[in-house]
């Protein structure tokens, strides 16, 4: 585990999946990141990677070849990076291509993470990922965040609200109960005064595509603001949250789980990411914790 710290905040870092797994709250005297309680959803803010959700019967396909991916979400999150750098205010972790991860994901990839806390806002953390082919041929892949907050203590989720700023309207397409998106049916958000409230309409998941989402907040039944995520380089972002735990995910995503059905190739999957080879392409997002 590996810490960074300032004034105000205190995080930790795992070599396991770089998943950021606490923030301490110095001030509110609170933890703002979830617990990982395995009865509930074992997780803090897995690193989604080289697939975001799941993919139809546990197989897709690559230039007529089936490869398995049985499990949701990659496999980025499950195996130990290698911290690279590390100060007080930055770690940062590397994962590379390995015989065993080309045996479900047949590419030379590169993926680094990196955590910053901001140098003048002390609650602001950054997060910074590269993601590079090393091989010689297109890489195909989706990369995402999944981070779960915390909610105040005796807080309800249902009593929260969700803040899109700047939006009057939003579109939004759901998963079935298999976890698979449902692309032909749109649902439509009217947020009031850019506000939705947790416990009107929300399914299990959201996902909003096509670059609505720059920014989305938690706030408190109070409406003052309790989490910011800032995202705005990500075409997508889901909301989810499971019925037993008090936290809320904000997830920006490069890619989705797969519709309802799909088999075709990994190239025509909804929202697939692609990389020449000798390519790296960087991504930064960050988090406010109020």
């Amino acid at each position: 585990m590996h810490i960074l710290e300032n004034d105000v905040l205190t995080v930790e870092i795992a070599d396991k999946g770089a998943e950021l797994c606490r923030v301490w709250d110095k001030e509110a005297g609170c933890e703002r990141i979830w617990n990982a309680d395995p009865s509930v959803w074992n997780r803090h803010a897995p690193i989604l990677f080289p697939f975001v959700g799941k993919v139809n019967g546990g197989k897709y396909r690559l230039d007529g070849r089936e490869y398995e991916m049985k499990t949701q979400h990659g496999f980025a999150r499950d195996l130990d990076f290698t911290c690279v750098e590390e100060s007080r205010n930055t770690v940062s972790h590397i994962l590379c291509a390995s015989d065993a991860s080309r045996r479900v994901y047949p590419f030379d990839f590169k993926l680094e993470v990196r955590h910053r806390l901001d140098e003048n806002e002390p609650r602001l953390l950054h997060i910074e990922w590269t993601v590079s082919n090393l091989g010689a041929e297109t890489m195909y892949y989706a990369i995402g965040g999944h981070p779960g907050f915390l909610l105040p203590e005796g807080v309800k989720k249902e009593d929260c609200f969700l803040g899109f700023p700047g939006r009057k309207e939003l579109q939004y397409i759901s998963v079935d109960s298999m976890g698979f998106a449902v692309p032909d049916t749109i649902n439509r958000l009217e947020p009031e005064d850019s506000l939705v409230p947790y416990g009107s309409t929300i399914p299990s998941t959201w996902i909003f595509e096509d670059h609505q989402v720059s920014e989305v907040q938690i706030l408190c039944p109070d409406k003052a603001p309790y989490v910011t995520v800032c995202c705005e380089e990500f075409p997508a972002l889901a909301v989810w949250a499971n019925a037993a735990g008090p936290f809320i995910c904000l997830e920006p995503w490069f890619g989705r789980t797969d519709n309802e059905g799909f088999k075709g190739e990994i190239s025509e999957k909804a929202s697939e990411q692609q990389l020449c080879p000798g390519m790296s392409r960087q991504i930064t997002w960050s988090i406010l914790f109020h």
